[in-house]
């Protein structure tokens, strides 16, 4: 199957070397602004590191744009690789996780949990699916593309809030198959050392950038779609189909204002899963032709999206209703979510486990694209960012990430509930600013994609920051946390519901528009 990143060893990547942060991707570029002074490099660092960006396959080019004449013609094969990323880095036992919750976390019965579920994955998967579209028309990064609608220094808050999603997700990953490889071995191996196998697969094959991931991506699903399969046929029998949404506390039936504040808490919820990757979709598109047409972009990432995660909802959602009735079942939840999942291959022996390794090792899948966009993030953040090289980012990041995971182990759910949501709020808010910059004030106008160095080509952002922080302020109103609880998420349903990822849009798409009229008459860009 061909892939538009695929190509021989001296590939364009290879021409776009990170240590020169003064350089710009073409001499228009070069005309449109003045250039930064150049940062001084050691000669023997610049000749270590043109050593190690020389191994064949490792990806070189940090956030410099790809030039339409850098880009590789397009098959049908490779288009079907947008697709098939986004199913093969969802299909992941993390997501399966998000499903446990809503029997688990949110007494739904498996209904109510299941329709709550597609409702919110197919919000957020859209969400992500306008944002990928934005990556083969610029050549550019995500975050660079979001200075074209929120100015050159305000974008780059979504920026480092972005990088921490990523590293945070990334925790949750290396907990999730820390906690399958230790259930696994029946303990013998601690979570600990599962954490070190997680992190250590990710970071080579991160560091080695998007052809290689490309490629992993590329066959990585079908074991892991095979494994959840086994799944369902070995637990299926055991998922209670007929739970009915439950007070967790008092074993009474959810109805009226509770029902519905815990519906709106467990759609918000899994509707932030998928959004989150909106502000990394474009980054894998780069490298494809710049007459892609946007509707293609947008329809095959929905389409990944939504296969993925709603297919492993679905089973998380059953192990989560079959756990109330199944004594083995309910005492593997008390020791992990991870455990849970392998208890579902009770009965099938050494298979068994086989399979919860295969599972375990499927979240590399999902940590890999996110370790990608978050080492991109540090040189999105500055001039001194860019002069270290992609690849060096990436060890920091899965330093980073390990070390959390190991300190969270023991607190997964904690982490899921409240990480998950929080961060769906600022990206929510984040793709409505774009889409009211992009349908109101940019209908029918073409974008400079050479200018994204250039800060006076570029929106002041004014409006946008503004909106983005009040949409932060709508956000916590609205905010049901463990930590927190906002006034008016407190009167929903007379208990309480998480509707932080409303009112933070509301509140940004009110202000921005009035904003950004003021901004373009008061300044013209």
């Amino acid at each position: 199957m061909d892939h538009p990143v695929a190509k021989h060893p001296a590939d364009i990547e290879k021409s776009a070397g990170t240590l020169n942060v003064s350089s710009r991707s073409t001499s228009d570029e070069n005309l449109a602004s003045e250039p930064a002074p150049p940062i001084p490099i050691p000669p023997k660092l610049r000749t270590w590191n043109q050593r190690i960006e020389n191994l064949a396959g490792l990806e070189a080019r940090g956030i410099k744009r790809v030039l339409p004449e850098e880009r590789h013609a397009a098959s049908g094969s490779a288009y079907a690789q947008m697709a098939m990323l986004w199913f093969s880095a969802n299909i992941s036992a993390n997501n399966l996780a998000v499903g446990l919750l809503g029997p688990l976390l949110f007494g739904l019965g498996f209904t109510d949990s299941a329709m709550c579920a597609f409702g919110g994955i197919l919000v957020g998967s859209a969400a992500t699916a306008y944002m990928s579209i934005w990556g083969a028309q610029s050549g550019n990064r995500t975050m660079i593309v979001l200075r074209y609608f929120m100015g050159y220094w305000p974008a780059k808050l979504p920026c480092l809030l972005n990088m921490i999603l990523m590293i945070g997700y990334g925790t949750i990953d290396c907990i999730i198959g820390g906690q399958i490889l230790s259930a696994v071995s029946g303990g013998s191996m601690s979570i600990v050392v599962g954490i070190v196998i997680v992190a250590l697969i990710s970071w080579v094959i991160a560091v080695f950038g998007m052809a290689l991931f490309q490629k992993y991506e590329r066959y990585a699903w079908a074991p892991q779609l095979f494994v959840l399969l086994i799944l369902i046929g070995s637990a299926g029998r055991s998922f209670n189909a007929s739970l009915q949404s439950t007070d967790l506390l008092t074993g009474e039936p959810l109805t009226g204002g509770p029902l519905t504040a815990a519906r709106l808490s467990f759609f918000s919820l899994q509707l932030s899963v998928p959004v989150s990757w909106s502000a990394a979709s474009s980054d894998f598109y780069v490298y494809y032709p710049e007459n892609t047409r946007p509707w293609k972009s947008f329809s095959l990432t929905m389409l990944g999206l939504t296969l993925s995660f709603m297919f492993v909802n679905l089973i998380g959602i059953g192990l989560g209703s079959g756990t109330f009735a199944n004594p083995a079942w309910l005492e593997a939840d008390g020791i992990s979510s991870g455990a849970l999942i392998l208890a579902g291959y009770d009965g099938l022996g050494e298979f068994g486990r086989f399979c919860g390794v295969i599972i375990a090792l499927g979240l590399i899948n999902n940590n890999v694209p996110g370790t990608y966009a978050s080492a991109l993030g540090f040189q999105v953040l500055g001039r001194y960012g860019k002069m270290v090289p992609r690849y060096l980012w990436v060890c920091v990041i899965v330093l980073i990430y390990f070390v959390c995971a190991v300190a969270g182990r023991n607190n997964l759910f904690d982490i899921l509930s409240n990480f998950v949501a929080l961060m769906g709020y600022w990206t929510m808010i984040m793709v409505a600013i774009v889409l009211e910059e992009h349908l109101i004030f940019r209908r029918g106008k073409l974008f400079d994609w050479t200018a994204w160095e250039d800060k006076k080509a570029l929106p002041l952002g004014i409006a946008a920051m503004v909106a983005f922080l009040l949409g932060w302020v709508g956000a916590i109103t609205g905010m049901y946390q463990h930590w927190y609880i906002g006034p008016v998420a407190i009167k929903v349903g007379g208990v309480g519901a998480d509707i932080g990822v409303w009112l933070g849009c509301a509140f940004a798409m009110v202000v921005f528009v009035p904003l950004r009229w003021w901004e373009l008459r008061r300044f013209g860009r």
